[in-house]
């Protein structure tokens, strides 16, 4: 998670973005067995090594797109039509005249203009006015709980990890936190994953091309012929991804796909849509975009932090749907945010820390071109000291979608506790 250095008045720590773990490949390279060559494959989780001959998965590519830092859904999907909006944010507020309309009392912020076409085409919507059960104001705090998404449970997992625990083990690749080689808190648990920082780095220090990579092969599984399962295995698991991944060079996205240069966000999707069309056996990738803690010089309709950052992610976003074609079909993307921000605009041309948020959808199997959820209004007494309410539990959200685009049975060990349901956000298949 990349977090800008707070505002002075900004009262929460920073905080960690990642599970940090202790693999087996450090023992590994303690016994000399593996020499300290594994060690440096980036992002090698060495779970993976145990996981079982693949299922068959015929649910959607889940993928988890956390915007760190505490995203501005009221400046991204405005409430325009609410007349609490402007005069909460006489400077910083987006006038009706710059937005894209989306229905009702909303506008889209004119940097999504790319996102457009596919909100015309239902597969690109919102859900406005979502929060968590406790909210805070803290960064660590608060990315923890939705990540875990078991409130008042004692439980330490992440909601990831306990939806791939629910089905049959599929391939090294099954979940993978792209972009990053920070494994996310939201699949911390027993069950395996991995993180690459991109395609095109994962591979064993040291073998550059395809001859030096078959020499390495070639000398470890030979260093590990006859030994123990949690010696041979972890090495065996990690030759076959990087074989996967050196397969995968040479991409050219397809149907005119541009992402944007120089965008961290914009190359992990690059990969993700990479992974999808490599039929690796991809079912969660998580990507993490960070610098969304906007306590001050947010900027303008047309220029500044906010309208950059948006449109970064709305030409990665544009991109990756339509670089994928016919397989955006079977294609789920999320936007998750610690929390939302204050209504009010503060005294540096920013907001802070808040709760209420917008989530963003795209897939072929979202109800899109429209704002999802019960609008709860921005007059005083509609606001949770001083923030927007959050109406809608995400979990509810992410149900929904589990159980309509990925197969899920019964939530009950996935959001341990959640009350209600939400429908008409995904489509069955």
């Amino acid at each position: 998670m990349s977090i800008p250095p707070l505002a002075p008045d900004c009262l929460c720590p920073d905080a960690p973005t990642g599970l940090s773990r202790r693999t087996l490949l450090r023992g590994l390279a303690a016994t000399g067995a593996l020499g300290g060559v594994l060690t440096a494959v980036e992002g090698f989780n060495a779970q993976y090594a145990f996981a079982a001959s693949p299922a068959a998965y015929t649910g959607d590519v889940l993928v988890v797109l956390s915007l760190r830092g505490g995203f501005d859904g009221l400046n991204a999907v405005v409430p325009i039509g609410d007349p609490g909006y402007l005069k909460a944010r006489p400077t910083i507020g987006i006038q009706e005249r710059s937005l894209i309309p989306a229905g009702g009392v909303f506008g889209l912020h004119p940097a999504l203009k790319p996102l457009k076409k596919f909100w015309d085409a239902g597969t690109f919507g919102a859900v406005h006015a979502v929060g968590q059960d406790n909210p805070t104001r803290s960064h660590f705090q608060a990315m923890q709980e939705l990540e875990r998404a078991a409130p008042g449970s004692s439980l330490r997992t992440g909601w990831l990890d306990r939806t791939l625990g629910s089905r049959s083990r599929g391939t090294i690749f099954q979940a993978s936190q792209v972009g990053s080689t920070q494994v996310p808190l939201a699949l911390a648990g027993p069950n395996p994953e991995m993180a690459l920082g991109s395609v095109d780095s994962f591979r064993i220090s040291g073998a550059w091309d395809t001859t030096e990579r078959k020499r390495w092969t070639k000398a470890l599984t030979a260093m590990n012929a006859g030994a123990p399962e949690a010696i041979s295995a972890p090495a065996a698991a990690t030759l076959s991804a990087t074989a996967t991944t050196a397969s995968m060079a040479a991409y050219k996205p397809a149907n005119g796909a541009a992402y944007p240069k120089d965008s961290a966000v914009g190359d992990a999707l690059r990969d993700v849509a990479r992974m999808i069309k490599a039929n690796v056996g991809l079912q969660v990738a998580c990507v993490d975009e960070g610098d969304w803690d906007m306590h001050a010089a947010m900027g303008s309709a047309t220029e500044g932090w906010m309208h950059d950052h948006l449109s970064d992610l709305a030409l990665a976003l544009a991109a990756f749907a339509t670089d994928l074609g016919s397989r955006f079909g079977k294609v789920t993307v999320v936007t998750l945010s610690e929390f939302g921000r204050r209504v009010a605009e503060n005294g540096s041309g920013g907001v802070d820390h808040g709760h209420g948020n917008a989530v963003l959808l795209m897939g072929g199997g979202i109800v899109g071109g429209k704002v999802h959820g019960r609008w709860p209004g921005l007059s005083d007494p509609d606001l949770v000291d001083g923030d927007l309410a959050g109406t809608t539990d995400y979990r509810q959200i992410l149900g929904e979608i589990l159980q309509k685009r990925c197969g899920a049975g019964s939530l009950a060990q996935i959001f341990p506790g959640l009350s209600g349901s939400l429908s008409g956000i995904a489509k069955a298949p």
